[in-house]
């Protein structure tokens, strides 16, 4: 399977790859297994599963019970028995109920066994926002799953990287927690129609500039990428890199880039406290601290549970004017608040996603 190929490209929306992705790689190994709450149902799992079972079969692609705990043992047990099981948790919040299987068996068994036994575990698992979710069912938690020593976890923001990124984590011998954030099933983007493969540890750059090193996960890249759109127009060029990756953290292309800008910002889908932006944070001060102007940045979610309500949602969530204002008050920079609202204030209800940005990335 080649890395990265740009051949026969054409655009389609970031569910629709990893529909593919899972598709393709289905059909190049029969070991690889399909498995989660409505995977065979009509929606599909926001449409990344559909037709599958129709394809495959119920012996590769089926439902499974609420019991998350004891079913990801079956993963497992699976996984070394030599099958690629693909687990799909329609809500990243479900997997706490698996933490037990995850933590102590699936990230150690490779390590307990001197690397005789392998665990080639995806389990996909779906964060994001939007009305009526709440605090069980919108939580972003892929500092949690970073903590722990034998657990890959990705989180790509384009449909391109999705599908190369899902095909690299089940050719993988390794467990790969794999995190959608839903608001980025509907953009398109440019994708191979070949099998291809994105490594699982390198992050990207998606816009060059000097004034400031700017790092996202997951959705943050959009709104990011909105707010230094608008910016670019007001003299202030951010370099935006798409994390891709949260464990491991690829320090060394942020390192670069903060070694030209000076400047360190990281946006995340998650809370502040204890999440991944810290640790970003000092891994880069530990190694450049020299090389920053002054100190780092995080933009993140205010440290209280995810709201259900239409009104307190409405300022719960960070968007691209939310970043814009904290980068220019972060630079000093002189830019009147009215043209960041001009350029930047919401066109649609706060919980559905811009219009502004269909992709490609």
């Amino acid at each position: 399977m080649p890395e990265t190929n740009t051949a026969n490209t054409r655009q389609i929306t970031h569910a629709e790859a990893i529909r593919e992705a899972l598709e393709q790689a289905m059909a190049e190994d029969e070991r690889v297994i399909l498995i989660g709450e409505g995977v065979p149902d009509p929606k599909g799992i926001f449409g990344t599963t559909s037709g599958l079972k129709e394809r495959f079969g119920a012996s590769r692609v089926f439902d499974m019970p609420i019991a998350e705990n004891g079913m990801t043992g079956i993963c497992i047990g699976a996984a070394i028995s030599g099958l690629r099981p693909v687990m799909v948790h329609q809500r990243i919040d479900f997997t706490l109920l698996c933490m037990d299987q995850l933590v102590n068996n699936a990230a150690k068994w490779r390590y307990m066994f001197a690397g005789q036994v392998s665990v080639p575990l995806v389990v996909r698992a779906i964060v994001g926002r939007g009305w009526g979710q709440g605090p069980q069912h919108a939580q972003s938690l892929q500092g949690l799953f970073a903590h722990v020593p034998g657990l890959k976890v990705v989180m790509p923001s384009s449909g391109h990287d999705a599908k190369g990124m899902l095909l690299a984590a089940i050719r993988d011998d390794n467990p790969v927690i794999f995190i959608e954030h839903r608001w980025l099933h509907g953009i398109a983007d440019d994708v191979p129609t070949q099998p291809y493969t994105v490594p699982l540890d390198k992050a990207a750059i998606r816009r060059h500039g000097k004034d400031a090193t700017v790092v996202a996960f997951s959705f943050m890249v959009v709104e990011t990428l909105l707010a230094a759109t608008a910016l670019a127009e007001l003299g202030i060029e951010l370099e935006v890199i798409d994390a891709r990756a949260v464990r491991p953290l690829d320090i060394a292309t942020v390192i670069g880039s903060v070694k030209n800008s000076g400047v360190l910002i990281v946006i995340d889908t998650a809370w502040k406290t204890g999440g991944i932006a810290g640790e970003l944070v000092a891994s880069v001060t530990e190694t450049v601290f020299g090389s920053l102007r002054r100190p780092p940045l995080r933009i993140a979610l205010p440290d209280i549970p995810a709201p259900t309500s239409h009104h307190l949602s409405k300022d719960y969530y960070p968007d691209a004017l939310h970043v814009a204002r904290a980068i220019v008050s972060h630079l000093n920079a002189a830019v009147p608040d009215t043209e960041l609202v001009s350029r930047l204030y919401r066109t649609t209800p706060h919980d559905v996603p811009q219009r502004e940005f269909r992709g490609p990335f």
